[in-house]
């Protein structure tokens, strides 16, 4: 699928998240980019933490793909669909671009419950093995 007059962040996002390239996420976004995943009502913030929580979440995630993509300046949503385990999902990220050009704010919200049940059960697996969030849960003690 063709996006024209994307913020080159959000482009860049893109070629990211077709590469599979869980790494090169981090660059994107800001010291303190805030995440608000779809599986509770918490906020991760931080690039480190981020970056890994996306990384887990592009391992889960099956044939995902970006459906349509709204936004102007600094605003975006990218409407996507994928799988998790056998379970089809829907959703949305919402990101907004900071000043300096980097993610500052990433919402997902994701559709229907049962595939964001299993979001949850299979990213709580794969955190609670992972030394970068483990290092982020201590700090929050």
């Amino acid at each position: 699928m063709s996006f024209e007059n994307l913020h080159p962040t959000i482009a860049e996002m893109l070629d990211v998240v077709a590469a599979g390239d869980e790494t090169a996420i981090g660059p994107l976004l800001s010291k303190d980019v805030r995440f608000q995943p779809p599986t509770y009502w918490a906020t991760w913030t931080g690039r480190e933490p981020v970056a890994a929580v996306l990384g887990h979440v592009s391992a889960v995630f099956s044939d995902f793909r970006y459906r349509r993509i709204m936004g102007d300046g600094n605003d975006w949503a990218l409407e996507f669909q994928c799988k998790v385990g056998d379970l089809d999902a829907v959703g949305v990220d919402l990101i907004t671009i900071g000043e300096d050009g980097l993610i500052e704010n990433f919402e997902v919200v994701m559709r229907p419950h049962k595939s964001v049940s299993a979001l949850r059960d299979a990213m709580n697996k794969r955190v609670m093995t992972d030394a970068r969030f483990l290092k982020f849960k201590e700090a929050l003690s």
